[in-house]
């Protein structure tokens, strides 16, 4: 007969184990009522133990190749797409504008703000860390994004090309309007013309910069 600290250690290894089976090994608290009437003292215990992290509250991830979460933290990015992930659903969130061109490399450096695509309005800048991630509603069906690796699993990402639209349309969005403008210009060697050509064709408007980089880019084959 298992004593009741084995019992407890095997239900915290179960709820461990659903919580980092799910996209981006992010849950909220919400999701997990069901595994019990103390769950969140459980909850408590597990990150005072290092085996889970709150990103924001009632949102708790599992780190990744068994890290000790009292001494890791994902990466902004990473952390702000799995909170969307687990408020929205699995592929239904996109990072997008100085986000995605951290992601691509266009921004060299870790910097305190990241944009995620979500489907719908309402949800104020979190802070996490030093850090803020800004949630925009966007029609997700019109952007152009491919599944990238992260820190905590495959998640969506605008392409280069809707990337570069996106900071030349709206470079203030996240709050860092000269970084944005200056990720654009170090993301076009990346940038395919007809890549760039449709994603303008579909857009609902642009402005004179994304139609003049268009021209140089043909011109430049």
């Amino acid at each position: 007969m298992l004593t009741l600290s084995e019992r407890g250690e095997m239900k915290d290894l179960a709820l461990v184990r659903t919580i980092a089976s799910a996209p981006l090994r992010t849950m909220r608290f919400r999701d997990l009522q069901t595994a019990g009437t103390n769950t969140w003292r459980q909850l408590d215990s597990l990150v005072s133990g290092g085996a889970l992290l709150r990103l924001a509250h009632g949102i708790y991830t599992v780190p990744p190749d068994g890290r000790d979460a009292r001494r890791w933290q994902p990466g902004l990015e990473s952390a702000g797409l799995a909170i969307a992930t687990a408020r929205h659903g699995e592929r239904r969130t996109i990072l997008m504008g100085i986000g995605a061109a951290r992601h691509w490399g266009a921004i060299p450096r870790a910097i305190g703000t990241t944009v995620i695509a979500v489907p719908t309005a309402g949800h104020h800048p979190l802070t996490i860390g030093s850090g803020t991630v800004h949630f925009v509603q966007r029609d997700l069906d019109l952007v152009d994004a491919a599944l990238e690796e992260t820190e905590l699993g495959r998640a969506l990402v605008t392409t280069p090309e809707q990337t570069h639209v996106d900071l030349l349309m709206r470079p203030a969005q996240g709050g860092d309007r000269d970084t944005s403008l200056t990720a654009a210009e170090t993301l076009r060697p990346q940038l395919d013309p007809d890549e760039y050509a449709q994603i303008i064709r579909t857009a609902p408007r642009t402005n004179t910069a994304i139609r003049r980089t268009l021209d140089e880019l043909r011109a430049s084959r």
